[in-house]
Formats: C-alpha cells, sequence, structure tokens
C-alpha cells in the first residue's frame, strides 16, 4: 500500500468532497457570522465602553463635587472657628469691662461709705464737743460759784463765761500743737 492510498482510506481524514463542502460551510457560516454578529457585538461592547466611560466621567465629577463641597465645609468650619474665636475675644472684653465697672462700683461705694462714716464721726464729734462744752460750762459754773461764793445763775452770763473760757483753751491747745 502506499502512503496516498492509505491517507485516502483512513477515516481519520476527510475524503476531498468532505473537505472541500466542510470548507465552504465554514465559509457561509463565518461570512454570516461576520455580518450578522460581529456588528452586534461591536455595538454591544461599544455601548458597553461608553456606559463604563460615562460611569467612569459621573465618578470623576461627582469626586470634584465632592472635593468643592469639601472645600466649601472646610471654609465655612474657619469661618465658625473665627467666629468662635471673636465670640471668644468679645466675651473676654466684656468681662474684663464688666470687671472694671464692678470694681469702678465697689471703689465708689467704698468711697461713699468712708464719706458717710467721716460724715457721722464729724457730726458725733460736734455733738460730743457740745456736750462737753455743756458738761465744762456746769462745772465751771458750779465751781466758780463755790470759789465765789455767789451763784452764777444767769444762763446768758454764765455761756459767755464758759465759751470764753474754752476758746481761751482751744487758742492753747492750738498754740501748743503747732
Amino acid at each position: 500500500m502506499s502512503l496516498a492510498a492509505s491517507l485516502t482510506t483512513t477515516p481519520i481524514w476527510p475524503s476531498s468532497a468532505e473537505l472541500v463542502l466542510g470548507l465552504v460551510c465554514f465559509v457561509v457560516v463565518f461570512g454570516i457570522l461576520g455580518r450578522l454578529l460581529v456588528p452586534r457585538i461591536t455595538h454591544t461592547l461599544n455601548e458597553r465602553e461608553d456606559a463604563i466611560q460615562g460611569g467612569i466621567n459621573r465618578a470623576d465629577e461627582a469626586q470634584a463635587e465632592a472635593q468643592a463641597v469639601l472645600a466649601q465645609y472646610r471654609a465655612q468650619l474657619e469661618d465658625a472657628k473665627h467666629e468662635a474665636a471673636r465670640m471668644r475675644e468679645e466675651a473676654r472684653e466684656q468681662g474684663a469691662q464688666i470687671i472694671a465697672e464692678m470694681r469702678e462700683r465697689a471703689e465708689a461705694e467704698g468711697r461713699r461709705i468712708t464719706e458717710a462714716a467721716q460724715s457721722q464721726i464729724e457730726a458725733e464729734r460736734q455733738q460730743a464737743l457740745i456736750s462737753l462744752r455743756a458738761e465744762v460750762g456746769s462745772l465751771a459754773t458750779e465751781l466758780a460759784s463755790r470759789i465765789v461764793g455767789e451763784s452764777l445763775t444767769d444762763h446768758v452770763r454764765q455761756s459767755r463765761l464758759v465759751d470764753r473760757f474754752l476758746d481761751g483753751l482751744e487758742a492753747q491747745t492750738d498754740g501748743v500743737r503747732q
């Protein structure tokens, strides 16, 4: 047997008519698939690519928008921080002003109390002087009456005598102090 004869009769190797018929069918099926299926596949792939690209674009836009919103929030946060610092400073100034006002009121109240106490002391001193004058006058009159042996009950004369005596004492006291 020859090699060519053995090739044509084997079940694995097809005959030439089958080979040509298979090749023609393959070309027809490939042509139909190429005409009908390839444009649909291409169209589907293009749609999918557009959808993916659109999704990427939307994601980029969303990210850019998110960045803008984040920048806006950060700016608002900074404004709020500055506003809070300004309010704290105002509160500090108001506190210092209130403290100064309260201190001024306390000092004024202290001065008023001191002045009232001094005027009361002066009034009590004057009252004590008047009372002392009257007491010294009556004692001096009684003593003078005993010394002289005559009653000095005339109040006008008694008052003038006591006043002259006390004025003389005050003059002597002032002279000693200076």
